[in-house]
């Protein structure tokens, strides 16, 4: 009986020892971080395309984004000496200042300038004409930032079902069924779905910044655009 006690006391302090080593050794090994670097590597070859998009959509937005600040600035000193020239009947000297200010509103005026002498609707017209023109300088390249917003997303979910897809043929050819094997394939696929949608919500916010910019850009050039049909009928009344 004593012997018994003896192997069963030994076997249970074998364990003992078993057990805390192997805590041990969990402790004593770091848990795993999730660095941003990996997992965009890990996302596989469709991280490419979606990192193709960022870059473009950032390209076209500081780029639209300088020009369209660019053509935003206050041009109240211009309209002042338009106006002073054309009171002074000095017409050249007023398409002179157009030409040398190099802006939307600079070229709109030269228009309706050089259309002085014909009927009122005739000059109107030309400058209208002259700021769609502007307006679509503009605006240039910014559906192209839509475009970003809309496809990325969708890069990201391919990314994803060719992940999934590929995860089940696997485990069909394994019967590997185990969790670990389950959910370590499918986050590292999502990383695609995570990175097509942070691509696809900037790209749209993106967007709507550069529209909001060009709306108040065409709403001050159709108050000069007025300003100066006003100045023009000036004289006559």
């Amino acid at each position: 009986m004593s012997l018994l006690l003896q192997i069963a006391g030994a076997d249970t302090a074998k364990k003992l020892i078993d057990t805390a080593n192997h805590v041990g050794a969990a402790l004593a090994t770091p848990p795993q971080e999730l660095r941003i670097g990996d997992l965009l590597v890990k996302g596989g070859w469709v991280m490419i395309p979606i990192g193709i998009l960022a870059v473009l959509g950032l390209v076209i937005f500081f780029e639209r984004y300088f020009t369209i600040r660019k053509a935003a600035k206050d041009e109240s000193s211009l309209m002042i000496q338009v106006r002073e020239s054309i009171h002074s009947g000095n017409l050249n000297s007023a398409i002179a200042i157009c030409k040398n200010s190099n802006s939307p509103l600079g070229r709109m005026l030269q228009k309706g300038l050089l259309r002085i002498g014909r009927p009122i609707k005739d000059i109107e017209g030309a400058v209208e004409n002259i700021g769609k023109l502007e307006v679509s300088k503009l605006e240039r390249n910014i559906p192209i930032l839509g475009i970003v917003a809309g496809i990325a997303p969708m890069f990201g979910f391919v990314g994803t079902i060719i992940g999934v897809i590929k995860i089940f043929f696997d485990i069909s050819n394994t019967d590997n069924y185990s969790l670990a094997t389950i959910s370590g394939g499918l986050y590292v696929k999502m990383i695609t779905s995570a990175a097509g949608l942070v691509v696809g919500l900037v790209a749209y916010v993106l967007y709507n910044v550069l529209n909001i910019m060009v709306d108040k850009v065409i709403l001050k050039l159709e108050t000069d655009a007025i300003e100066f049909i006003d100045l023009l009928e000036e004289p006559s009344k």
